[in-house]
């Protein structure tokens, strides 16, 4: 080298652009070995929210000149003939898939009975049109009363939407029927019809779709604002704008407004809709078939709601790699269902009793130099690393600073904006949160409590995933508990696939639970936590096991009569 370039090379060894292209690649190389299935767009997607903002086109010369290629589309042998390897599965024919899907709607529910001792009488099925039932103001009120039928937390925008008629010349004929957006941020087409299907009705479905896929936020929020008015409520621009915006967890993303889910509930479905329906899914439209079913019950009628498509078969299957990014995308809204699924899990579940406080540590969607800022930030107020958590799906969370209420995510992202002066892009907020389990609630086992310490909200929701409210089992299971044996509140939760903590606080307040004295803590004792539901009530746990025939060293039940999981399991399979 010569000397006067070797001597710029040590006064200046990278320019800028040089050390930020050099930050990028390092970025889309870790979200690469994180996500080897994703192409360039999600992998600039994962750059932004590790602190690398770049455009898709960068992402896509970075990878391509790194040689970074997706696991889905990476070509076999070389040249440009070279053509893609059959997707896994490909032997499973769009036919097949369709005869699966017909069959499962077939399957549904042939036979119903009302049940008496040992008599099963029939029930008789009727349909909408029979029972004198209308489209629009019975079963779309129906939806609209019970959006739950469209998947979990869908919260509906509008219904019998046709402003579009001025702006793109569409008819005004042309009405959508529900129009909903689920807490990912994607937005529910749903198509109607109060018999069966049309045979273009998946078509109409898609137009729907590419209609509603141009809206952006001001126009879901004149939408909304108009649908409630019409319904009696009464709500300005702005706080409907909010309500959108906190019904969505996670940042508001104009990507994904772009790819509208559909859902058609018919009462039947010809083959023409199911072969399309299918193939178009492979193509990487997503679409729902929901069958209606109708039921005479005596003199009321009953109405059943039941996805026939994607079937549990089809959804097993690996589609052609047309669908890769669809399903990049997919995996995407799922882990910001996630997040917000995991409240809704928490509060299902009871675990965390109104009051409990949270400490806050910044991880996912930050970067170490970020979550420094943000300690630094803290170290100002300690009141802006804790919150308070109420049992609302909504906002769960009030932030000790301010007294105002957040979901988590939505108050990582406020934290994340007030020390970077930056939007967030894809914090899963749920991470951001860890229960302080050095203030034990008061009808909670101080050990039992002490299990959740170093769990943030994501990590109880994991542990909780499928627990409910319904303490049937719970009941069955301590009645079949014989005099002279205990158990523990995590062997009961385990048996019932729910949690230690809940399990306790339920046994507390419940008048119902049969023997609820013989259900100690892991450590074989009485709970400082228990109490009777009848606060009359002087005896101890103790004193009952001692009249039951159970010894105690000390406070420490005698392990020989306790019952395990495994032996509870057999108590209700007796």
């Amino acid at each position: 080298m010569a000397r006067q370039p070797h001597y710029r090379l040590l006064a200046a060894p990278a320019t800028d652009t040089e050390l930020a292209a050099a930050y990028r690649a390092n970025a889309l190389f870790d979200a690469h070995r994180d996500d080897p299935e994703f192409g360039h767009r999600f992998l600039a997607d994962e750059a932004r929210a590790a602190g690398e903002p770049m455009t898709e086109r960068t992402a896509w010369k970075i990878s391509r000149g790194n040689r970074w290629w997706s696991t889905f589309r990476k070509r076999r042998g070389r040249g440009k003939s070279a053509k893609a390897g059959p997707p896994v599965s490909a032997h499973v024919s769009s036919e097949r898939r369709a005869s699966r899907c017909r069959l499962h709607q077939e399957a549904i529910v042939d036979h119903l009975f009302t049940v008496m001792g040992e008599a099963a009488t029939p029930i008789a099925r009727t349909g909408l049109a029979a029972e004198g039932l209308l489209e629009r103001q019975h079963l779309q009120e129906w939806v609209i009363a019970h959006p739950q039928v469209l998947g979990e937390s869908v919260l509906v925008v509008t219904a019998e939407y046709d402003r579009w008629a001025d702006t793109d010349g569409v008819p005004a004929r042309d009405r959508l029927d529900v129009l909903g957006l689920d807490a990912t941020g994607r937005l529910v087409v749903v198509e109607l019809k109060r018999g069966t299907a049309d045979r273009d009705v998946h078509l109409q479905a898609i137009t729907y779709a590419a209609l509603v896929s141009r809206f952006d936020l001001s126009t879901l929020t004149q939408a909304h604002r108009d649908f409630l008015s019409r319904r009696g409520q009464n709500l300005d621009f702005d706080a409907c704008r909010q309500r959108l915006l906190d019904h969505v967890d996670g940042e508001w993303s104009p990507e994904l407004l772009q790819r509208p889910r559909q859902v058609i509930i018919a009462a039947d479905f010809p083959k023409q809709v199911t072969h399309s329906v299918v193939w178009l899914s492979e193509m990487g439209l997503d679409i729902d078939l929901i069958q209606v079913g109708l039921w005479k019950v005596e003199e009321h009628v009953v109405a059943g709601f039941t996805k026939v498509y994607p079937t549990p078969e089809v959804e097993e299957f690996t589609l052609a790699p047309a669908r890769v990014e669809g399903e990049a995308a997919a995996k995407k809204l799922q882990e910001r269902a996630r997040s917000r699924n995991a409240v809704h899990v928490l509060v299902g579940a009871g675990l965390l009793p109104e009051g409990t406080k949270l400490l806050m540590t910044p991880r996912h969607g930050a970067t170490e130099a970020i979550r420094n800022a943000i300690n630094a930030w803290v170290e100002e107020d300690g009141s802006r690393a804790t919150a308070v958590w109420t049992n609302n799906t909504a906002q769960p969370l009030i932030w000790d600073a301010d007294g105002a209420s957040y979901s988590p995510t939505g108050l990582a992202n406020h934290i994340f904006t007030s020390v970077t002066s930056r939007t967030a892009d894809g914090i899963q907020g749920t991470t951001w949160w860890d229960v302080d389990t050095s203030q034990v609630p008061s009808d909670v086992d101080s050990e039992e409590w002490a299990t959740l310490a170093g769990l943030n909200l994501s990590g109880l929701a994991k542990q909780l995933n499928g627990t409910r409210k319904d303490w049937t089992e719970l009941h069955t299971l301590l009645g079949a508990v014989p005099a002279g044996r205990w158990t523990t509140y995590g062997d009961v939760a385990a048996v019932i696939g729910s949690h230690a903590v809940p399990v306790g606080r339920h046994l507390s307040t419940c008048g119902q639970c049969p023997s609820p004295w013989r259900v100690l803590n892991a450590a074989g004792r009485v709970s400082n936590g228990f109490q009777w539901a009848d606060h009359t009530r002087t005896d101890t746990p103790a004193e009952i096991l001692g009249t039951e025939g159970v010894r105690f060293n000390g406070a420490v039940a005698d392990a020989d009569k306790r019952l395990g999981p495994d032996a509870l399991r057999q108590l209700l399979d007796i």
